[in-house]
């Protein structure tokens, strides 16, 4: 079993990533619509406003069971 720890933590960066899912995804396409360089930067920075944890790459994958560290299938 996986230290408890370790669970809650799982679940605090699941729901922060869920909160800021939609953020994430319009600043995005925003960035690939901007004509200008300048632009882009300005939308760049709405990006890095939320927290880092938020992120979906910062998800670190773990087996079901005993919550040991696992990659990312790519099928």
């Amino acid at each position: 079993m996986a230290r408890k720890s370790l669970i809650s933590e799982r679940r605090r960066g699941k729901k922060l990533e869920q909160k800021y899912h939609l953020i994430r995804r319009s600043s995005k396409k925003e960035i690939n619509k901007a004509p200008l360089l300048s632009d882009k930067w300005k939308i760049h920075g709405k990006l890095q406003s939320p927290p880092r944890n938020s992120a979906p790459t910062r998800l670190h994958q773990r087996g079901f069971l005993t919550r040991r560290p696992k990659a990312k299938s790519g099928f």
